[in-house]
């Protein structure tokens, strides 16, 4: 296994202090987070994202990190154990790779006899030799039960719901213990006859989704649990989340363009309207002489962005008129368009 220089994995100096690594740590894990990468990148990603993880462990931890300046490349990760100097010839000492070692002192590589020999003779200091981090980067001594997979889904967003917050309910057939048998397969003796002895039977189940502040149509949000199920439980359930467009909300390159309904005397003197934007709401004004279709733009009213910060939230000025209108109303409208030219755009040729 190719050796992992933990300064340079973190990208700082062997003299950097404690804030440099937490810094350097802090800006490389929010970059390469799994939740932030699709998911035909994810096994690369997590492995990148493992081994920042590894690194700081080890760096941020003043004893450990001694321990590592101390002992240098031959502190773990599969490097040869070499003899010491003077110790060559056919009576001395020879090079063995950690597999040949686990052989020698009994137990395969990861599996006890390896690191349990070091931990015995020198404590922590190779606890780990050897071992993979476990899920979400914690290191684990004997091999765990294995996990379930994780499954992939889609769900379609509408930009609106995206742009706002708040929960989503969705369905979703997953495969689910047994009611009848509670994922045991048989009832007594006998096959259970609702599940045909598989122990799960797929179902169709309902998942509230809190939708992230940050949502952005690509965005892959990971639910714990709900993946493939296994001895040591269940996998997560990675959700691209598809962005379509609703009545109001819709994407306009990388901001979000939405429509404000304004009567027509409203664009003679101008006014103001408040509009509803991420965490609240925000005022509008629009001034006096604005044409249909125009637009406004609030800066930082948008979707969150992949890079950072927001978009702009594009508020498009359309005119309509109130729900009911009276006798009087309707005959001062008739005689405005009299004299009218007229009012075509959109799909309507002028």
């Amino acid at each position: 296994m190719k050796f992992q220089d933990y300064y340079t994995t973190l990208g700082v100096a062997r003299t950097a202090s404690a804030d440099d690594i937490k810094r350097a740590y802090r800006k490389l894990a929010k970059e390469w987070h799994p939740d932030r990468h699709p998911p035909h990148k994810r096994q690369e990603v997590e492995v990148k994202f493992k081994a920042i993880s590894e690194a700081n462990e080890v760096l941020s931890d003043p004893e450990k990190r001694k321990r590592y300046d101390a002992l240098g490349e031959h502190w773990r990760h599969g490097q040869d154990f070499q003899p010491p100097p003077g110790g060559g010839g056919t009576g001395g000492y020879r090079t063995v790779d950690p597999e040949e070692f686990a052989r020698m002192f009994g137990g395969a590589r990861g599996g006890g006899g390896f690191s349990d020999f070091f931990a015995q003779m020198f404590g922590d200091m190779f606890a780990g030799a050897g071992q993979a981090g476990g899920r979400d980067g914690q290191p684990r001594g004997r091999r765990a039960a294995a996990r379930g997979q994780d499954a992939e889904a889609e769900i379609e967003l509408k930009v609106g719901e995206a742009l706002l917050g708040g929960k989503r309910s969705f369905g979703l057939h997953m495969g689910l213990p047994c009611e009848a048998c509670d994922g045991e397969g048989h009832l007594g003796p006998n096959t259970c006859p609702a599940c045909g002895g598989l122990g799960r039977t797929q179902r169709q189940k309902t998942i509230e989704l809190s939708i992230p502040k940050d949502a952005r149509d690509g965005q892959v949000v990971r639910l714990r649990g709900l993946g493939g199920s296994g001895p040591g439980g269940a996998g997560d359930l990675l959700l691209t989340l598809r962005l379509v467009p609703d009545d109001v909300y819709r994407l306009r390159d990388d901001d979000v363009e939405a429509d404000v309904v304004v009567a027509p005397w409203d664009l003679l003197d101008g006014t103001r309207v408040s509009v509803q934007v991420p965490g609240g709401t925000a005022e509008a004004r629009i001034p006096a002489g604005t044409r249909p279709g125009q637009r406004l733009r609030l800066r930082g009213q948008g979707l969150a962005r992949a890079e950072g910060g927001r978009g702009d939230l594009l508020l498009v000025v359309r005119v309509g008129l109130p729900e009911t209108l009276s006798e009087r109303q309707q005959q001062l409208l008739r005689e405005l368009g009299k004299d009218s030219t007229p009012v075509r755009g959109g799909a309507a040729k002028a």
